[in-house]
């Protein structure tokens, strides 16, 4: 369900309840990866240029371990060409930007910048002509080098055993989660969007650090307490919070349950 909220000038997406299993299992090892990178660009050739990138990008990492592929074509995946004609079609300019000078400023040095600032690959690219005009562009891409590298442990059964555990339990978390009536109580604040569900860090978070001190609450002030809270702080809410709503929340509960337990106090 998408509805156009013209006032905001925003876009609301709502997901049916069937797909949300499909979207929560989402593997982190590509999928939601390229979309966090993604949502860092702001220029739409910036996007263009980064889903193509990463389409060669990925298959020079897996030709390069799978093998199937000669030296040099698996070479071409991570220094991909593309022709002028092709570049303008796949950025819809071909009536734009006629002086290359123009597209080159607009459609190839500062998206690039944009991709080398805000995701894992570095790119630079270099310009191929034929007679005196642009025939195509190399782009030469290299992935930047994670601060803790773990891949000496991937063989390590301790390792591996964890990894799984961890795996496991995040997806118990989640599981209960979506079944939390906390949940649905934050959804109904709008303190939850359904972009959220599909974000597993969120809702084990929740399920981990927030939804117990809110059964606390509940003890000292009722499921009435417990959307009392929630609507106070929704209404407290900036749109700074809004961008990490696990932190929000948690930070919310563990400032205002003190509170409660001193009021008890006073009381008896």
């Amino acid at each position: 369900y998408v509805e156009w909220t013209d006032y905001h000038d925003e876009v609301l997406i709502r997901f049916s309840p069937e797909i949300m299993p499909y979207l929560i299992n989402l593997k982190t090892n590509f999928t939601q990866h390229a979309l966090s990178e993604i949502s860092e660009l702001n220029s739409k050739y910036a996007v263009i240029l980064y889903r193509w990138l990463s389409m060669n990008y990925n298959q020079y990492e897996h030709y390069s371990v799978k093998g199937g592929r000669r030296e040099e074509q698996i070479d071409r995946y991570r220094n991909p060409e593309i022709g002028m004609k092709e570049l303008r079609e796949m950025t819809d300019t071909i009536t734009e930007y006629k002086r290359f000078t123009h597209f080159e400023t607009r459609v190839l040095k500062e998206p690039l910048a944009e991709i080398t600032n805000h995701t894992s690959f570095n790119v630079i690219y270099e310009k191929i002509k034929k007679g005196r005009s642009i025939d195509s562009i190399v782009f030469h891409i290299t992935k930047k080098q994670v601060a803790d590298d773990i891949s000496y442990k991937l063989d390590d059964p301790t390792y591996i055993d964890g990894k799984i555990r961890q795996e496991e339990s995040e997806k118990d978390l989640v599981y209960e989660a979506m079944k939390s009536p906390y949940t649905k109580l934050l959804m109904e604040h709008f303190l939850l969007s359904y972009i959220d569900l599909t974000d597993t860090a969120i809702l084990s978070g929740l399920q981990k650090n927030v939804y117990p001190l809110y059964d606390e609450l509940k003890e000292l002030r009722g499921l009435k307490g417990v959307k009392e809270h929630l609507a106070y702080i929704r209404d407290k809410q900036d749109d700074y919070s809004k961008k990490n709503i696990a932190k929000y929340l948690k930070k919310s509960i563990e400032q205002y349950l003190p509170i409660v337990k001193r009021q008890d106090i006073d009381h008896e």
